[in-house]
């Protein structure tokens, strides 16, 4: 995997953990409940289950990877594909006013499960690790260890997206509640995707 690969992936990883997702909002809403270091450990809980979905497409995407080239494109067309259509989601979501008034767990370890919940019963996060992640993948060399890298990459900047969210929730509460204020946020999301689909669709591969 050579740099200029990682300096694809890095920005564009970034963009899928900061957009906004009920994880991340989970994360404004527990800081703004509990404080920030609570929301941070909380989100072991989705840690744990994005680690969890990258060995599984890990272990089962290194065969095919490395034996249909066909297969290969397909994904990285869908995962482009994917990219636009987030992108487009959040350029045209309905903002609204958020109620936190719903009865929320107080304990560290019923605040972890419940991220550790909300990522696994994510179908988002599942298309990320099975048609996102591979498009940075050379076949030509050892699949494993590259999956591993790039998925330790995304579990390090999705901690650093859950503490940004933290702070947040914790700090800007009254600017991300705000409609006009979480809309711009949803474009800027929504513009640094589409960029990194784009990208993505005219990188080629040896």
């Amino acid at each position: 995997m050579n740099i200029s690969t990682l300096l694809i992936f890095i920005p564009a990883c970034f963009a899928l953990n900061m957009a906004p997702g009920p994880n991340n909002l989970l994360s404004v809403n527990n800081a703004t409940h509990y404080g920030f270091w609570t929301s941070c450990l909380a989100g072991t809980g989705r840690l744990i289950a994005f680690a969890v979905m990258i060995a599984l497409a890990a272990a089962g995407l290194t065969a095919v990877l490395e034996t249909s080239e066909l297969v290969f494109l397909g994904i990285k067309l869908l995962g482009a594909a994917y990219l636009f259509y987030l992108a487009f989601k959040l350029w045209t979501a309905k903002i609204q006013d958020q109620d936190s008034n719903d009865a929320k767990p107080r304990n560290l370890v019923d605040l972890a499960k419940q991220e550790f919940l909300i990522a696994a019963g994510n179908p988002k996060a599942i298309l990320i690790f099975t048609a996102f992640l591979p498009q940075f993948i050379d076949p030509a060399h050892d699949v494993a260890p590259q999956f591993a890298m790039l998925g330790a990459l995304f579990l390090v900047l999705e901690m650093v997206a859950l503490a940004g969210y933290a702070l947040i929730g914790l700090h800007l509460r009254r600017w991300f509640n705000n409609p006009k204020g979480k809309s711009l946020f949803n474009r800027i999301c929504a513009v640094l995707l589409s960029a990194a689909a784009s990208l993505l669709l005219v990188t080629r591969r040896a």
